[in-house]
């Protein structure tokens, strides 16, 4: 499990960006930009398994059916994936927990909104009083799965940063290891809540959602707490955004300049390679070497 990863980025003392992934091909595209961490949303769970907005209904285990296909391509970077509101109360909570840690997830975030929950951007959002909230992350750190627990809270757009930062102090008593004030950007609030949160990591949320925002320095944010800047969903505009001129193009001219990945690095990226090296090591006229292991040619060379 990769958990520890995760909980010594959290406490370093710089900002570490997360971006958004959502299946092995862009799992593997992030490890190999060099990202130290990666994003699971569940409003993109609910998009792509269900062709759904963000209003409750995906579950816990579509997040965590979906984490379990990505994982294995991160190759031990550290997955922080959406919980919602960990899909009920507490014993759901500790259920999700024990899920996601099963699929290979290092750490998930818990909100303080009712079911159903609203996306974090909408209007209308309703939240449980903070001693709810909070027994569900005591619930969840004391299964001893390990899990990372990042405590979320909406109540910034609906109750104010002054009972934000309230919540966010009675979470981390619980046991959270950051806070999550879903739409506090600002550097001056940020060094509020830093203020009355000492010694507590903060996670700062970029979501394209929220529409734009000045986007402050990475040094600057270090500076109030921030440890991780999410970016859950900008990847997966990006390819959607490419797809939709790559389809209108081909409607209109029978042909598409849109670019895009080469066939040969989209293969690489899948191992097509080892995956032929194998196929014909364990054919009639393999290369298996004589203790039954497959020879570096077999292996693609690695």
């Amino acid at each position: 499990m990769t958990a520890p990863a995760l909980r010594a980025l959290l406490a370093a003392c710089f900002v570490t960006h997360l971006p958004g992934v959502y299946d092995p091909p862009t799992a593997a595209l992030a490890v190999r930009a060099g990202h130290r961490a990666a994003h699971l949303s569940g409003a993109a769970c609910a998009a792509l398994d269900l062709g759904l907005p963000d209003l409750g209904y995906v579950h816990g285990t579509h997040i965590a059916d979906r984490a379990a296909r990505i994982t294995p391509a991160l190759g031990g970077v550290p997955l922080l994936a959406d919980a919602d509101t960990g899909y009920g109360d507490a014993l759901q909570a500790v259920w999700t927990a024990r899920r996601y840690a099963a699929a290979g997830v290092s750490g998930l975030h818990l909100e303080d909104q009712v079911m159903p929950k609203r996306c974090g951007h909408l209007a209308g959002k309703e939240l449980v009083d903070a001693d709810t909230a909070a027994r569900k992350i005591r619930a969840v750190v004391a299964d001893g799965t390990g899990i990372v627990v990042v405590a979320r809270t909406d109540a910034y757009t609906v109750t104010g940063l002054d009972d934000a930062i309230a919540r966010g102090r009675a979470y981390a008593a619980a046991g959270a290891d950051a806070v999550f004030l879903e739409g506090v950007s600002g550097l001056d609030e940020l060094a509020r809540a830093h203020a009355a949160l000492p010694g507590v990591a903060l996670v700062l949320n970029r979501s394209e959602a929220g529409g734009p925002t000045a986007a402050a320095s990475d040094t600057a944010l270090a500076a109030v707490g921030v440890r991780l800047v999410l970016h859950p969903v900008a990847p997966l505009l990006a390819a959607l955004h490419a797809a939709d001129r790559a389809y209108h193009e081909i409607a209109a001219t029978g042909r598409t300049s849109v670019d895009r990945l080469p066939w040969s690095a989209f293969t690489d990226l899948v191992g097509q390679a080892e995956a032929l090296a194998l196929d014909g090591a364990l054919g009639p006229d393999g290369a298996l070497g004589p203790d039954g292991a497959l020879t570096p040619d077999a292996r693609g060379g690695r």
